[in-house]
């Protein structure tokens, strides 16, 4: 029996995978084969054209920001982009809010204009000082105090991750950031867009310049394939208990739960009276920390950019991750971390696997650390 024989096995089709592959192909000269189990490429970052010809994001938005010239130079040898400041408001109170929180919502909370000086001595005294907070409750508490807490955080906290901010670690409300200036924008980094064309096109570049160096299989388990294929190093970027098939017991995650909507323009105009220009709402994203079961409601064509008539709403669910929907959260807590570090160390002693990616490594890591991290490895190879 003759059996194919690849330099690299890669589990898993998501942004990390297509980047190795990439890397491996067109710079080390390296025959690959990826293998994923779901029926398309990129992951939780695909993106496709819709039944109402709204380029949609399939798992929720996903929004690429970085502060690595590296990482830009590299992704943009495939795609142009359409640059947006993405802005949320917040659903509570029977109003819109600014947030996250700044000196546009303070002056809602007040109910008159205000100065930088004003707010930050409001939270001086408002804030509930802890020298070291230890969960996301405390981070918060620390630095806006309890009325914020209560009104943006708490309830849409215990909506997604379904505990108490008590019971999570302080990097997950931590990363939200706190403004004392006019700055609406949800994030930091220097440069904020989205792939021009969508994500997959994208990826499809990537993939393209790899040539007849790289075979991707979809709608396969890799372990079906064990008996007809050989590989020197397998990079696996599924979850890291899977792979160890639970011997210590199964990570949790947080999975999530989609509901899309589409309007026409007409449709549109016998919701609000057209008020928010032909969209459904104001802004990409709307947060309901205390209303109704859903946590957001994303509309994407916000943020790409697209000519398009109609427009589509994805209200998202929070969901209890069975084996049989997506992962999407880690869920840190110290529990968690235990159990992780013990896969960690037999991850260790392996010779020829190395886990890389947010469900392999436990982590919860934005895009644009992900491809650093997969330029890194193949820089080392």
């Amino acid at each position: 029996m003759n059996l194919k024989s690849y330099d690299y096995l890669i589990v898993g089709a998501g942004i990390t995978a297509i980047v190795l592959a990439e890397r491996l192909c067109t710079q080390k000269n390296k025959n690959i084969l990826i293998v994923e189990k779901r029926d398309h490429i990129g992951g939780n970052c695909y993106d496709y054209i819709n039944k109402a010809g709204v380029l949609i994001h399939k798992y929720g938005p996903h929004y690429f920001r970085t502060n690595s010239e590296k990482v830009l130079k590299y992704l943009s040898d495939f795609t142009s982009w359409h640059p947006f400041d993405y802005e949320i408001r917040a659903w509570t109170e029977k109003r819109f809010w600014n947030f996250p929180v700044n000196l546009n919502t303070f002056e809602q909370l007040i109910e008159k204009p205000s100065s930088t000086a004003e707010m930050e001595a409001w939270l001086k005294e408002n804030r509930v000082p802890i020298a070291n907070p230890k969960n996301s409750e405390e981070v918060i508490l620390n630095q806006v105090g309890k009325e914020l807490y209560e009104k943006f955080f708490l309830g849409y906290t215990q909506k997604q991750w379904r505990c108490h901010p008590t019971e999570l670690d302080k990097s997950v409300c931590g990363r939200i950031p706190i403004r004392t200036n006019r700055d609406n924008r949800y994030l930091n980094d220097r440069f904020q867009a989205l792939p021009k064309d969508g994500y997959t096109e994208m990826f499809n570049k990537m993939i393209s310049s790899c040539g007849g160096k790289l075979k991707i299989i979809l709608d396969c388990n890799y372990q079906k394939l064990s008996s007809s294929i050989r590989w020197n190093h397998m990079i696996y970027t599924g979850p890291i208990d899977c792979y160890y098939k639970y011997c210590f017991g199964k990570l949790p995650y947080r999975s999530l739960r989609f509901e899309h909507e589409s309007y026409t323009p007409q449709e549109i105009v016998g919701l609000n009276n057209n008020f928010y220009g032909g969209y459904y709402q104001p802004t990409v994203q709307v947060n309901y920390p205390n209303d109704y079961k859903f946590t957001r409601i994303v509309e994407i064509k916000h943020a790409t950019g697209q000519d398009c008539p109609n427009t589509t709403i994805v209200k998202e669910y929070p969901d209890d991750y069975s084996g049989l929907n997506e992962p999407y959260y880690p869920v840190p807590n110290t529990s968690s971390k235990v159990i992780f570090n013990k896969y960690r160390r037999l991850a260790i002693k392996e010779k020829n696997i190395t886990f890389l990616g947010r469900l392999a490594n436990y982590k919860y890591y934005n895009m644009d650390q992900v491809v650093a991290l997969a330029l890194k490895y193949t820089e080392s190879k």
